[in-house]
């Protein structure tokens, strides 16, 4: 739906924006801070457009980057020429992210994943714990979960798999190759951009053999982040998660940091 900038379409878009929040569906809203139009709104969804910025050659490109920065979680501001050119600066839009949380699924509900949670909602995840174990996935022991799923992993991967990408995580705490296996396949199928996977160097190795079996290539065994976490020593759930969190962090920023993938010799001091 596109409007006139000049006939108030900010009223109507803002009341959208509104539905949109209370719902958290993922949305760009982009606005012309600098240049002919200013103050002109572009609402870009991943189906369907509301608004305009004036013309529609800017309201094309200016889409187009916006799903792009919607996909990656970011805002910024974006330089265009009055009709969407590029390497011009004579319009300045301002593109806003609001992308839905990022989700972390942790299988296992076991004494560290407690401390993940924690740690995870601070950071802004949507938290889901999954174990097949009913005694032990339980809302009393995980309060702060959004979710606390009885089932087997594979099954609930099998269900929300498809809408996973790069910003969110799946980490594997049960160290049971019958829980951890079929996790670790179903995970390689999705398109989600952390898989980290619990266990010292000698579980992981025997770990990887059942994963060949299961099919496991060497693409997919790359993607798989085990021993988990950051080398800093943690010993307790909470630094552990805390160690899991910032491998988290530095996969998706590209910044170097020292992983227990990548080092040799004992976890633990």
């Amino acid at each position: 739906m596109a409007g006139d900038p000049a006939s108030g379409n900010a009223a109507p878009i803002f009341d959208v924006v509104a539905a949109l929040l209370r719902s958290e569906s993922a949305f760009a809203l982009a606005t012309v801070v600098e240049g002919p139009g200013a103050g002109a709104k572009l609402l870009v969804r991943p189906d369907d457009t509301m608004g305009t910025l004036g013309e529609a050659g800017l309201d094309r490109v200016v889409e187009r980057d916006a799903l792009g920065e919607l996909a990656a979680g970011r805002s910024g501001v974006r330089h265009y020429g009055e009709h969407g050119e590029a390497r011009e600066d004579s319009v300045r839009v301002f593109i806003e992210s609001f992308a839905q949380p990022p989700r972390m699924l942790i299988f296992g509900a076991v004494d560290f994943t407690a401390a993940l949670v924690r740690v995870a909602k601070v950071l802004g995840y949507r938290v889901t714990v999954c174990d097949a174990r009913e005694v032990f996935a339980t809302r009393q022991r995980f309060p702060l979960a959004d979710e606390v799923v009885v089932d087997w992993p594979n099954r609930l991967l099998d269900q929300v798999g498809p809408g996973l990408g790069q910003r969110d995580a799946v980490c594997v705490l049960t160290h049971d190759n019958k829980f951890d296996v079929p996790a670790i396949v179903s995970a390689l199928a999705t398109g989600v951009g952390y898989i980290g996977v619990m266990g010292s160097r000698r579980t992981h190795e025997n770990r990887l053999v059942r994963l060949r079996e299961a099919g496991v290539d060497d693409e997919g065994i790359a993607r798989l982040h085990s021993p988990i976490g950051i080398d800093i020593g943690a010993r307790t759930p909470e630094e552990t998660a805390v160690s899991i969190v910032a491998e988290i962090i530095a996969l998706r920023t590209g910044r170097s940091a020292q992983a227990l993938k990548a080092s040799s010799g004992p976890i633990h001091d």
